[in-house]
């Protein structure tokens, strides 16, 4: 299956708990994710969205155009035993971290963020994973999720939200 970049929006009271009580945290996000792959919300209203196998190439083309928050890895790491995780604990952006990753997010659209970089690029930098890269629509592949990202990002910073970030 690979690895695949998850996020799940949390209000600040859930994040302050969710800090402090890891098993809460861990069945919350069971339970958002089990809610929410039953049926699609809008994805406005989303409080989870993932962003498949891209996760490493959006994390690659944001940090070569200077991005200042890091929307693939987040900031913070939970305080969480990390041998219940097998790629790491979560990590989390604070709301006004969510609000300025929805800025960047939104102040460059898909194309400047793929401008001048091809699929031979991302594989010649080693970027998760290469067979992907490989194909000549890649980076349709890409931006696609960068899109959705942002819309994600938009409708958490709305809401106040903080965002946890892992990859499962």
């Amino acid at each position: 299956m690979g690895m695949v970049g998850e996020y799940l929006r949390v209000a600040p009271a859930e994040l302050a708990r969710a800090i402090t009580d890891q098993a809460w945290g861990e069945e919350f996000i069971d339970d958002v994710l089990d809610a929410e792959s039953e049926g699609c919300p809008d994805p406005t209203r989303a409080r989870s969205h993932n962003t498949d196998k891209a996760w490493d190439a959006l994390g690659f083309l944001t940090r070569r155009i200077g991005f200042t928050v890091d929307v693939v890895h987040g900031a913070e790491a939970m305080p969480w035993d990390e041998n219940d995780w097998s790629h790491g604990v979560p990590r989390y952006l604070t709301p006004d971290r969510v609000r300025a990753a929805a800025e960047a997010l939104s102040a460059t659209p898909g194309h400047r963020l793929v401008a001048g970089v091809g699929p031979a690029d991302l594989v010649r930098a080693g970027v998760y994973p290469a067979f992907v890269w490989e194909q000549a629509e890649s980076l349709e592949y890409a931006t696609g999720h960068y899109a959705a990202l942002g819309v994600f990002f938009r409708s958490a910073a709305e809401a106040g939200d903080a965002v946890l970030v892992w990859l499962s």
